[in-house]
């Protein structure tokens, strides 16, 4: 009796390959490897699944043998760009600024608690809108808005009034859609986008500020199911359990290192050293690196940064705000990368264009080669997001969301980072969900924000 396929998304070789052969034509490696491409695609292998994480059925052994063999020879070929991924040489290609400090008693007491209280919000708000819709295009999420009255994008999505030809075309998130619509939305749903800002904070809590990327490793395997992970973080996790070390699991057949999976661990590093966006990006790399290289990287230290000024800027101005908080970000990545390049058009774009479909338009014109969920698309999308809205919380995470691209993961830091500017009464109450969120990180199922606000301070507090 044949049982049924299980086809593990993001680790099988076969699909790693054109991953791979993908990423080196993004990091200058496209001459190096053509020949290696070609031997692939004589042998009868194929190109990466376009939004899929795995082919749908497994290949001959000797191709499956093939793709581990390619693997091996494409991490020999080094990427001839100036994007390095240890922290000095990070540091030496920032800007910085060594003027950025916290305005006087905007990092303390009950205003701090507001301001974390309305992060959390914020991430769970932006989250929780782009889930249904997670994988769906931006043309399908348009269409799916305008069909039920929700273009621009002002509430949580609907399946109500929907018609039957618009659904079939672009169907929900099979996964999501049964608890992040409107109707069926009862606190706030499990996502990884929620997980790993869980972790970092259980990271922080038993290990210290001093924490380790070993301990980052070690919190892995203790607390976060293999199956919640994916892209970059499933086959670092994969390399842990082959006896692979860190910062090698990021490395080892790993062609998602440049993917946004390190950005979504970043919130809190930025929270617990608010005002300090140095601190928290170095808190970021810590992290990113188990998984992670340059611009995935890299998209994890200015995530952190941003969460970290966006708690002390002043909000009597916020599109000012907003520019700090962005600055902030850049000021701690290499001037020089893709990502710092893509998000400067970004923002300037984004100054300068009063319709945002055409921003975003602009963003594709630049990135739209890039898979949905690479770093570098969905980093210039938040920035341009934030900056457009100008501190208007609904028109940050719906923007962000309405590009479709990672809709669950751009909303989240979007929603995570205005909300941090306007506290949680500056969210607008539609967006407030119940005080519960669903996790399977140990400890952590049935969390309010309000306690997950208190343990955040209680980190902070350690500083």
């Amino acid at each position: 009796m044949t049982g049924r396929l299980v086809r593990l998304t993001w680790v099988q070789p076969e699909d790693l390959v054109g991953h791979e052969l993908r990423q080196a034509v993004e990091d200058g490696r496209s001459g190096e490897v053509a020949a290696i491409a070609a031997r692939w695609h004589a042998a009868g292998g194929h190109d990466a699944p376009p939004r899929a994480g795995a082919s749908p059925e497994p290949p001959p052994p000797r191709l499956r043998a093939l793709a581990v063999e390619l693997l091996d020879e494409l991490a020999a070929i080094p990427s001839p760009l100036p994007e390095p991924s240890d922290l000095d040489s990070i540091a030496a290609g920032a800007p910085g600024n060594s003027e950025r400090r916290p305005s006087p008693g905007n990092a303390a007491g009950d205003g701090l608690r507001e301001r974390l209280l309305g992060a959390w919000l914020g991430r769970a708000a932006g989250c929780v809108l782009g889930k249904p819709v997670e994988k769906i295009p931006r043309e399908g999420i348009r269409r799916i808005a305008e069909a039920t009255g929700n273009w621009p994008i002002r509430g949580w999505f609907t399946a109500a009034g929907l018609p039957d030809d618009v659904a079939a075309r672009w169907p929900w998130n099979r996964r999501s859609a049964v608890n992040s619509l409107a109707e069926n939305v009862d606190g706030v749903p499990e996502d990884d986008d929620l997980n790993f800002p869980l972790l970092a904070l259980s990271l922080l809590e038993r290990y210290g500020r001093d924490f380790t990327t070993a301990d980052v490793a070690a919190i892995w395997l203790d607390e976060l199911p293999a199956g919640r992970v994916f892209t970059a973080e499933r086959v670092a996790y994969r390399n842990l359990l082959g006896g692979v070390e860190p910062p090698h699991t990021a490395t080892r057949h790993n062609p998602f290192r440049e993917w946004i999976g390190a950005l979504i661990r970043a919130d809190v590093y930025g929270w617990v050293n608010p005002g300090d966006p140095r601190t928290a990006a170095e808190f970021a790399w810590r992290d990113a690196r188990l998984s992670h290289t340059a611009n995935g990287v890299y998209g994890a230290m200015m995530v952190a940064a941003m969460c970290a000024w966006s708690l002390v800027a002043q909000s009597d101005d916020l599109a000012s705000a907003v520019d700090e908080v962005v600055a902030a970000g850049l000021s701690v990545v290499p001037a020089e990368s893709r990502l710092a390049r893509a998000v400067r058009d970004a923002v300037a774009d984004a100054r300068s264009e009063p319709d945002f479909e055409r921003v975003v338009d602009r963003l594709y014109e630049r990135h739209g080669g890039l898979h949905w969920v690479h770093t570098i698309n969905n980093a210039a999308l938040i920035a341009a997001a934030l900056t457009h809205g100008r501190g208007d919380f609904t028109a940050s995470i719906a923007g962000a969301v309405a590009a479709g691209w990672d809709t669950d993961s751009a909303g989240a830091t979007v929603g995570s980072i205005a909300g941090g500017l306007l506290g949680a009464s500056g969210v607008p109450r539609e967006w407030v969900l119940k005080n519960r969120l669903a996790s399977s990180v140990g400890g952590f199922d049935g969390i309010g924000f309000d306690e997950l606000t208190h343990r955040t301070l209680a980190l902070g507090a350690q500083r």
